[in-house]
């Protein structure tokens, strides 16, 4: 497992090519592995998700709630064109229990649900299952793609956008260190038809080192 971040990186210059922005490159945290989605990764998914899960995504979820189902939502999401897409894996140990070796549990996914390469910006969205929210997974995903956004992409803005339905995900952005940006009325239509209203939070990469202090610190207070 790679090192933990600590040392702060300086957001870079230097735009990389655009083969680079849409590489899914496997990236290793503290408490979690993000790997590119494969449909290998649609029984984990589906062990712990819900129907909340998929409520509030701009893109819906899965035809039917089972392995195949949400094999055949990551193949729709990988073939969506600028999208990259990652499973979330909180890496195996060995159970308590029976000292069996475990090998990683899929805690959902993390994207750059779209990037524009010549305005050097990224968007990330995030699912996570039940179990997996409200502790080290959220913070560390993003984390992981917003450093490589700035520090290795050349990325000038991180972006996000949220349904104004969603109180969590909103407080959640604020928590980040995020700027409120404003709100974009029936901005997108969901699968059912029905047209949400998105909110649109940022990060500039001059407020990237204040943003990624609060993610270490709040990582800090996780141990496994």
């Amino acid at each position: 497992m790679d090192a933990p971040l600590q040392a702060l990186p300086v957001p870079s210059e230097t735009v990389a090519p655009e083969a680079q922005w849409t590489d899914p490159v496997t990236l290793t945290g503290r408490f979690i592995r993000l790997e590119a989605l494969e449909t290998r990764h649609a029984a984990g998914i589906f062990r712990h998700a819900d129907a909340e899960t998929v409520a509030l995504l701009s893109r819906g979820g899965p035809a039917e709630h089972s392995v195949q189902g949400w094999a055949e939502y990551i193949q729709r999401l990988n073939a969506v064109p600028g999208r990259v897409n990652w499973a979330v894996v909180v890496p195996g140990g060995h159970d308590a229990g029976t000292g069996q070796a475990e090998t990683g549990q899929v805690a959902g996914r993390v994207s750059y649900s779209s990037m524009n390469h010549a305005d050097r910006w990224a968007e990330i969205g995030t699912m996570l299952t039940p179990p997996f929210r409200g502790g080290f997974c959220n913070p560390e995903a993003k984390l992981l793609l917003m450093e490589r956004a700035f520090t290795v992409l050349g990325a000038g803005r991180v972006h996000f956008k949220v349904d104004a339905r969603n109180a969590r995900s909103r407080a959640a952005m604020r928590k980040l260190g995020a700027t409120e940006e404003g709100t974009l009325r029936r901005y997108q239509t969901r699968p059912d038809g029905l047209s949400r209203d998105s909110v649109m939070f940022s990060v500039l990469p001059e407020e990237w080192p204040a943003v990624r202090a609060g993610l270490l610190d709040r990582l800090d207070g996780f141990s496994r």
